[in-house]
């Protein structure tokens, strides 16, 4: 039929002549080709029995532009000889123009291929997707206001995971068009609610800026996150949850009067007998958004005045938390079985899918490359992130405002070591640095000078303006915010930052030795002046190498290790470990001295000097980590050199090279001084089991075990790190005796190191095969 009409019809336009050949190339006919690439191999056998095809178009003839020719048999021999992978490309190909080409019909790379859904949000509400009431059943339309709340609550913590906000919380179409549904008491309310909250978010990471590296989090594409009536969210949701807490006590009466109706009261929904229900789920939704917008509104207040205020909302969040999990089994009993999704994929707890998103609507705001594939995080999955969430937040709300710093870095430390998300540690750092001081009321000299233990220059304005104090005060800020970033960022900038530590210590030393010479004691004589600037590079030099070992720890939380690299790794982190110790000993004597200065001159000199010697327990707890890293940097060395064991040759670089590779940040800002790779592999030549066994440094670790217990009785924190140094002890010096008993030369033993109860010091395991 489509033939015969056809023949009726004008004729069809000849096909356009090839421009003629020239210098510059040679033209050729490709319609063949583009035909048999278009074409479908059951269409091709299919068409068979219809119209004749009609004939290709002609050959252009050259001209001066170009020449062309026919190239159709060539890339069908192509295409009959090609296997995956493979390429056909002229001389002037390169892999530099193949980066830069696009993938064309690839949804996620051809920006330019048509997408399914809507090109506007104005297309999505004529079509229907986003209907005010959501359904004009009442029943119906509150099962779906729920539905909605409880996806964004998924898109949520999705967007906290580090996904952009246009593709997640605002895939909502009531969510942008809020005065839609000025009507829907419960939806405005909450939509008003969570676009404030986000808000409010965003400004809590730019201001610390220690957003994710592609900075997505805080990007809003031009989306409204303000608007008027903003400010009165919190009056306007407090007046939709008494109106529904009136309803839910009426509720409570009703059955205890065994009335059929509610008197004076319009219903959520029209069955009464799930009325009680549905206002429970729905309060406990309304309550935590709205305590949750008190937590971040009470922690952003200056000086840490709100932290106390944010924990009690904290307590009423998770409380909340746990009535929504309970609603879910009442949900998912009243949503339709056939609209149910699998509970890993579900994003409400209903189980069904929620109307008025669309993920495509704002796909255009985002920038031009190819957009990110987002899978929204399932209901079940948000409530265990909020959950976590509200527990960091927690523990950042019970920080003391200690203006030690010592102490603060401790707690970041420990902090640290549950990987909080972004948004704690967005919070934390505001909270310490407030423009440019600590918790916004200590200045940073003053800190400095609290650890130098001189309280008399606290407020010292000659002090304060000192260059190399202003300098140390830098890096101590920058050290705080560095500590609150993520893992990777963390060591990075760590790794970066040695160098300024470094040079200001040198910088120290060599003004100290311009001024007073080389004495480095710290003498009873002295003047304040020698004094402060002795212990101000003491303590300088101790905040270096305390940032060299923990940029050497970060490296086992993110893998960089392999079993081969551990001996040079527990070399260089006791070398770390004793030069800090080192440092830490001398800031203490110097402490110590001061304090002795300050009171009145006692006839007994002797207890004086036992008073001296005596060390923190923080030193014995160090001690224990230089005891920790000698004794399995030994341990390995010893089985290289006996049984050939933990040696990897590797053809791409040598064992010197990923020396410096590890270790090269370290190395040119000099820490410690006089450590290279040949010092390490002198070390290591030289160890051997006997002297291993001899020296037992697991079991001098298990002597000091006891005193730090009693030091740390009240520190449930330290009690369990000293129980994993305790554990890891034991295991090694078990392990240890076995090799020996064995003897390590033997082939039928198999050594292998397991992080099983520390995760920066591994532990020995034995077998014979």
């Amino acid at each position: 039929m489509e033939a015969s009409s056809s023949s009726a019809g004008p004729a069809p336009q000849p096909p356009p002549s090839i421009p003629p050949s020239s210098d510059q190339g040679v033209w050729a006919d490709a319609s063949q080709l583009v035909a048999a690439a278009c074409a479908d191999p059951m269409e091709a056998s299919s068409s068979s029995a219809g119209p004749a095809p009609q004939p290709p178009p002609s050959i252009p003839p050259s001209s001066d532009r170009g020449v062309w020719a026919d190239a159709s048999q060539l890339v069908a021999a192509a295409c009959a000889d090609l296997q995956d992978g493979d390429l056909v490309h002229g001389e002037n190909f390169s892999l530099f123009a193949a980066m830069s080409a696009l993938e064309i019909m690839d949804p996620k790379m051809d920006s330019g291929m048509e997408r399914s859904g809507y090109y506007s949000i104005e297309e999505a509400i004529e079509d229907g997707i986003a209907p005010v009431p959501l359904s004009l059943d009442k029943t119906l339309d509150i099962q779906r206001t729920l539905d909605v709340i409880d996806h964004l609550f998924s898109c949520e913590a999705t967007w906290h995971k580090g996904h952009t906000l246009a593709q997640t919380v605002f895939t909502c179409i009531y969510l942008m068009k809020i005065e839609r549904i000025a009507s829907h008491a419960v939806l405005n309310s909450f939509c008003r609610i969570l676009r404030a909250t986000c808000n409010a978010l965003i400004s809590v990471v730019s201001t610390a800026r220690t957003h994710e590296e592609e900075d997505l989090f805080t990007m809003s594409f031009g989306l409204a996150l303000k608007d008027e009536g903003d400010e009165k969210c919190l009056s306007v949701l407090n007046s939709v949850e008494e109106t529904i807490s009136r309803q839910l006590r009426a509720c409570k009466s009703q059955a205890l009067s065994k009335k059929k109706t509610l008197e004076g009261l319009e219903s959520l929904q029209d069955n009464p007998a799930l009325e009680e229900d549905y206002c429970r789920a729905l309060l406990c939704r309304l309550r935590f958004r709205k305590h949750f917008h008190h937590i971040v509104t009470c922690m952003r207040r200056p000086h840490g005045r709100g932290l106390d205020l944010a924990r009690k909302h904290i307590t009423s969040c998770l409380t909340e938390l746990s009535l929504m999990l309970k609603s879910q089994e009442f949900l998912k009993s009243r949503s339709d079985i056939t609209l149910q999704q699998g509970d890993a994929r579900c994003t409400t707890a209903s189980g069904c899918r929620p109307i008025g998103f669309d993920v495509s609507l704002n796909s255009r705001l985002l920038s031009p490359a190819p957009p990110r594939a987002v899978e929204i995080l399932s209901w079940s999955d948000a409530i265990r992130y909020f959950e976590k969430l509200l527990h960091d937040l927690d523990i950042i709300c019970a920080l003391s405002l200690d203006p030690v710093l010592e102490n603060v870095l401790q707690f970041i430390a420990q902090f640290q070591k549950s990987v909080p998300d972004l948004v704690p540690r967005a919070f934390l750092q505001t909270l310490l640095i407030q423009d440019g001081k600590l918790y916004g009321r200590d200045l940073i000299c003053d800190v400095i000078s609290r650890a130098l233990s001189l309280p008399d220059i606290v407020g010292d304005k000659e002090f304060q303006t000192n260059e190399f104090v202003v300098q140390l005060g830098q890096l101590v800020i920058n050290l705080l915010k560095i500590l609150c970033t993520n893992t990777a960022w963390q060591r990075r900038k760590l790794g970066k930052s040695l160098q300024d530590w470094s040079t200001i210590s040198i910088q120290l030393e060599l003004a100290l030795k311009r001024e007073f010479g080389e004495t480095r004691n710290v003498l009873a004589h002295e003047n304040i002046c020698m004094r402060v600037s002795k212990q101000l590079l003491v303590w300088s030099q101790e905040q270096t190498y305390w940032i060299a070992s923990r940029f050497l720890i970060l490296g086992f939380e993110l893998d960089l290790y392999s079993p081969s690299e551990y001996c040079m790794v527990y070399w260089y982190m006791h070398v770390a470990f004793i030069k800090l110790i080192e440092k830490m000993q001398l800031r203490i004597l110097a402490s110590n001295g001061n304090a002795r200065r300050k009171g009145k001159k006692k006839k007994d000199h002797s207890k004086d000097s036992v008073r001296d010697a005596a060390f923190p327990a923080s030193c014995l707890l160090l001690q224990c980590y230089v005891l920790l890293s000698e004794g399995l940097s030994m341990l390995l060395a010893a089985l290289r050199n006996e049984s050939k064991s933990f040696q990897l040759p590797s053809i791409f670089n040598s064992e010197q090279e990923r020396f410096m590779q590890h270790f090269d940040l370290l190395q040119k800002a000099r820490i410690p001084e006089g450590i290279t790779y040949y010092s390490f592999k002198e070390a290591a030549a030289q160890a051997h089991m006997a002297d291993v066994m001899k020296y037992n440094f697991f079991k001098e670790i298990q002597k000091i075990i006891p005193s730090l217990k009693g030091s740390f009785a009240g520190d449930p924190g330290k009690l369990a790190e000293i129980r994993q140094i305790e554990q890891v002890a034991e295991h090694n010096r078990i392990a240890l005796n076995i090799i020996n008993h064995v003897g390590a030369g033997d082939p039928s033993l198999r050594v292998s190191f397991e992080f099983t109860h520390h995760p920066h010091f591994a532990v020995a395991v034995v077998k014979r095969s």
